[in-house]
């Protein structure tokens, strides 16, 4: 059973906002949030999210607050335990990813690696 201490993938309350607002604006309000690891980037994988009406063979779905976040088996291994926040700054906004098992990522924050064991979710400065 997935509790809110277990969750594989949480989201931040400014997440759940935007998420919301975003979801209200499409024509087909029965959507998730799809969030999957591909490889590439300059760091080895890349984050990817979009919203999504289907859900596949094998995806884990988690509910957050009337959200629901779909994640593919692969991603899953990459992504366990992070966080996804919105964040609204001088350089721009957007959605985010706190991975606890990122242990390096480049500059741009969408490309990250990871190890067999991985550090504690750092926050960009």
């Amino acid at each position: 059973m997935i509790t809110e201490q277990t969750k594989p993938i949480a989201l931040t309350e400014a997440a759940t906002t935007q998420l919301k607002r975003l979801i209200a604006s499409q024509p087909t309000p029965d959507v998730a949030l799809r969030v999957f690891v591909s490889p590439g980037g300059c760091s080895g994988f890349q984050y990817g999210m979009a919203l999504d009406s289907e859900v596949q063979e094998g995806d884990l779905v988690i509910e957050q607050d009337g959200i629901r976040v779909v994640v593919d088996d692969f991603s899953l291994n990459h992504i366990q335990g992070s966080e996804i926040d919105y964040v609204d700054g001088l350089m721009g906004a957007g959605f985010t990813v706190y991975n606890p098992n990122a242990v390096s990522s480049c500059g741009c924050g969408h490309s990250f690696d990871t190890a067999e064991h991985g550090g504690d979710a750092q926050r960009c400065h």
